[in-house]
């Protein structure tokens, strides 16, 4: 037992719990959707709100774990990387959401001033996340200055965001916009919220368990096969880092929970950030910001640029696209496709 729980695995098991963690992660992650959508109705939170914070950080669970069990095995480069990886990866997935969507692109019927902040705060912790690997290299208490910025930049964007009782900007109303609005049952009475809770944790654990068993198939991946680190953590470990976030944005749009569907994204990719800091802390050799090298630098760029992409969209809020995408669509998966590109090469 102790030679699995910190031994190098064989390289068919990790291929073999590559698959199985994805999988558990589709199943998890449709009853996830469901549930985030009654407990946002019963928390009175909305979907923005809840949907960033709460459901952004169960499905960011995984990429905690894995960003935590890498860094303290001495992969700062495949924790760095599956960071900002998944942040790319799980971009991607609001284009998967869009063309799951009926109607109108997706980035038009769910436009909320939440989301456009939510937005806002992600740029800025990728911001500083770059500012960091290229500032000095000190630690204070075994953590890099900016991680200190970065947990308290998150904290002062959700504080900000939550406590506007009247915006002072409101999106335009049409035909196609679907608003955040409660169930007048707050998502039915068939079942107690304690309970409700005690599931979403529930999922939240098996997410856990399976970020572990994936960082540690990574390690495996990255020494066995002579792929680095960059692509390892950017695309195979983003990719299922990626899954909760895309698995759930089709199944709350398909639901009707379009604010939802955003938010989580948006939040998760927040919180994704904030993985950086748990890397961080776990490593041992000093500032994880400064071992970063140019794969994962341009990774941290490349998850801006999405993340401004993103933005545009739901300013700009096209009705109709190519291919059931709206511009912003097509260009999240052009920057993506371009950036696994060089990975690989």
């Amino acid at each position: 037992m102790p030679d699995v729980l910190t031994g190098q695995w064989p390289l068919s098991w990790s291929i073999a719990l590559f698959v199985l963690a994805g999988a558990l992660t589709v199943v998890g992650s449709v009853r996830l959707a469901a549930l985030g959508d009654v407990l946002a109705d019963r928390t009175g939170q909305g979907e923005a709100v809840f949907g960033a914070v709460f459901f952004g950080l169960v499905t960011s669970l995984s990429g905690i774990v894995m960003t935590a069990v890498t860094a303290a095995a001495d992969h700062p480069d495949l924790a760095y990387s599956n960071a900002v990886g998944g942040i790319a990866a799980q971009t991607l997935a609001i284009a998967a959401a869009d063309a799951a969507y009926r109607g109108v692109n997706l980035e038009h019927a769910a436009a909320s001033l939440p989301n456009l902040l939510f937005g806002c705060l992600l740029i800025g912790l990728l911001g500083i996340a770059l500012m960091a690997a290229f500032s000095p290299d000190v630690t204070v208490l075994g953590l890099h200055p900016a991680s200190f910025a970065m947990v308290a930049f998150y904290w002062g964007g959700i504080r900000l965001i939550s406590d506007r009782p009247r915006p002072m900007w409101v999106a335009v109303r049409t035909v196609e916009t679907v608003p955040d609005e409660p169930e007048a049952t707050g998502g039915g009475p068939t079942r107690r919220t304690g309970s409700l809770w005690a599931e979403f944790l529930g999922i939240a654990l098996v997410v856990v368990i399976g970020g572990w068993a994936i960082a540690r198939a990574a390690e495996t991946l990255v020494t066995s096969t002579g792929l680095s680190a960059g692509f390892v953590g950017a695309v195979l470990m983003g990719v299922v880092n990626a899954l909760p976030e895309t698995v759930t944005a089709i199944a709350a749009v398909r639901r009707g929970a379009v604010t939802l569907a955003i938010a989580a994204v948006i939040g998760g990719n927040c919180l994704d950030v904030l993985n950086l800091v748990i890397g961080d802390l776990a490593y041992g050799g000093g500032s994880l910001f400064h071992a970063a090298g140019r794969d994962e630098l341009l990774l941290t760029s490349a998850a801006l640029v999405m993340t401004g992409v993103l933005l545009g969209g739901l300013l700009v809020r096209q009705e109709r696209g190519w291919w059931r995408l709206g511009f912003d669509g097509v260009l999240l998966i052009t920057v993506y496709v371009g950036t696994v590109a060089v990975l690989a090469f």
